[in-house]
């Protein structure tokens, strides 16, 4: 194993009339960010030209026709297309929103075929990209049905990481589909990825409930003590570190998240909510249960500040650094999983 060797990390471009040029440009704009990766771009060398242009960034681009002919240490951009595109900095545009999917499906079929190490997602619009050929609520949902895994969304910092059982559905929908089958899949998950992803050996997860006061004995809602709290006794008997549910209106404040290698909320808001509010601009947001490392940052498109100059690119990096890092412990992981006596020798 070379953990010394040039990751080759795929970027998807993103909404362009977004800030997710700007934090690809500023993020290896930093030589120590290039010293680590490979980045290959998915774009067109017209389309990051301009960029280059605006921006005035003195980042060199290194064209190329097809992801295979990729140059270790360059800033490389393949031409997914090949015709100029008018950007109106911080406007929704649906035609925007297909140079995105056509960006991220090229991305994602060199992820699927090894060109590409690893994947990370600059922001979308979710609401343009929508068609009859892309009918997906997120890149979660897009990349689980592509690599065909069990995705979770689970965000992820130094001092901070958060999955959930349900991440983009209509809050008055969410108890419905916290079933003993999605909790034991999702829970499965966070833990098989705190193993492979992160190297903790036996994980320690922490479940919030599904109601206010873990449902107050019935008083509000009976989900908790009908479905959530008799699976996680199962999960537990089976040797899992895993405890809750937890109220979830003191558990961040009181610190007690600390004590936890991972935390699962029940719905989107309730883990991102105190997720973002810990660790915004340096979280990452990582699809686990793939077979495949995707990251992003914990941000969106910033319509608002698109164009300015003025983007934060700390949680595109930290994207970069973190989907590194997976890779990396994942490979050490399979390598112990298939060589077990070769942890004697270490």
């Amino acid at each position: 194993m070379n953990q010394n060797e040039s990751v080759i990390v795929g970027i998807s471009i993103g909404d362009l009339n977004g800030i997710g040029p700007e934090i690809i440009i500023k993020s290896y704009e930093d030589p120590r960010t290039l010293e680590l990766s490979t980045p290959l771009i998915f774009a067109s060398g017209k389309t990051m030209q301009f960029f280059k242009k605006h921006f005035k960034s003195k980042i060199n681009f290194y064209n190329i026709d097809t992801p295979e002919k990729i140059v270790v240490g360059k800033v490389n951009v393949v031409n997914v297309w090949n015709e100029s595109v008018k950007i109106d900095f911080g406007k929704e545009d649906r035609n925007i929103g297909e140079y995105a999917i056509k960006s991220l499906e090229a991305a994602t079929n060199a992820l699927k075929n090894g060109t590409v190490d690893v994947l990370v997602t600059a922001p979308i619009n979710k609401h343009n990209i929508q068609s009859e050929k892309f009918n997906f609520p997120g890149h979660t949902d897009y990349l689980a049905n592509a690599l065909n895994g069990k995705s979770l969304m689970f965000m992820v910092s130094n001092r901070l990481r958060v999955g959930l059982f349900t991440d983009h559905v209509p809050l008055k929908e969410a108890s419905e589909k916290i079933t003993e089958e999605l909790i034991n899949e999702k829970i499965a998950t966070v833990i098989t990825s705190l193993k492979q992803d992160f190297g903790i050996v036996k994980p320690k997860v922490a479940v919030l409930a599904i109601n206010p006061h873990a449902g107050d004995n019935g008083v509000i809602g009976n989900e908790d003590d009908v479905v959530l709290k008799p699976t996680l006794e199962k999960i537990k008997s089976k040797g899992n570190l895993v405890y809750g549910p937890y109220s979830a209106d003191s558990f961040f404040g009181s610190s007690t998240y600390q004590k936890f290698d991972a935390i699962i909320a029940s719905y989107h808001d309730q883990g991102l909510i105190p997720f973002k509010t810990i660790a915004f601009g340096e979280g990452v947001n990582y699809t686990a249960g793939l077979s495949k490392v995707r990251t992003s940052p914990d941000h969106g498109t910033a319509y608002e500040i698109a164009g300015k100059g003025i983007a934060n690119e700390g949680s595109m990096k930290q994207a970069i650094f973190t989907a590194i890092q997976i890779f990396r412990s994942r490979k050490t992981y399979n390598f112990y999983s298939k060589n077990p006596l070769k942890k004697q020798t270490r």
